[in-house]
């Protein structure tokens, strides 16, 4: 018997520490993400890349709040409830989405109105294609780990990265609108959709900060 249950924290440890790796894994990537996509958004003038680097960025700072909650979980796995530095951390970030919100509007308006078309949508194809990948595997995993250990607050991680593969496959479509016709407003039109999945990212952070929902994810969270 305690042989059984020796060998059951073993695997619970395995399991939090790819919980834990994972999370350390996202950061990193949105990272790199949003350098890059922040420089060829510029370079290239399509507001959609360039909004999209720009919520990587503010991915890292939920991230950051994720990868601590799972190094709590880690050492406290029955309190779920976030901590003072996680809820900052969703403050932060809540305030961060609404600001990229507005800037996106505002830019993508002008555009629209001003008839702007990007140079090339080339690099928004090859990102947001590495994204959808990236993210694919990270949901896949995050919940593999998160049914495995019956913790919500993975499961819950790995439903919320499911947004930022919604904004890869809606910044993917824009490029390859714009390439395909050379509608220039198609990319302010991708620039909007992701205006709007900021938005919900910002209020759904502020609502899980007061503890009001489990994650900032689209739906349920099982």
């Amino acid at each position: 018997m305690e042989t059984v249950s020796f060998t059951v924290r073993k695997n619970r440890a395995k399991l939090y520490n790819l919980a834990y790796l994972l999370a350390v894994i996202t950061i990193g990537y949105n990272i790199v993400e949003g350098i890059v996509s922040v420089f060829f958004g510029l370079d290239d003038e399509t507001v959609a890349l360039f909004g999209f680097g720009l919520d990587s960025f503010v991915e890292v700072i939920s991230g950051i709040g994720i990868w601590h909650m799972i190094r709590r979980l880690r050492k406290n796995q029955k309190n779920l409830n976030p901590d003072r530095f996680e809820q900052q951390a969703l403050r932060i970030t809540g305030s961060a989405f609404y600001l990229l919100t507005t800037g996106l509007v505002i830019v993508a308006v002008a555009n629209l109105v001003q008839r702007h078309s990007p140079e090339t949508t080339f690099w928004g194809i090859i990102v947001s294609s590495v994204s959808i990948i990236t993210m694919w595997l990270l949901i896949r995993y995050k919940l593999m780990a998160g049914r495995e250990l019956n913790s919500e607050a993975i499961i819950a991680d790995a439903n919320c990265t499911k947004t930022c593969m919604y904004l890869s496959i809606v910044l993917l479509l824009a490029s390859l609108g714009y390439e395909f016709t050379g509608i220039g407003s198609l990319d302010s039109i991708g620039a909007l959709i992701i205006a709007w999945f900021s938005f919900k990212e910002g209020r759904e952070a502020f609502q899980k900060a007061a503890g009001k929902m489990t994650c900032s994810c689209q739906g349920s969270c099982k």
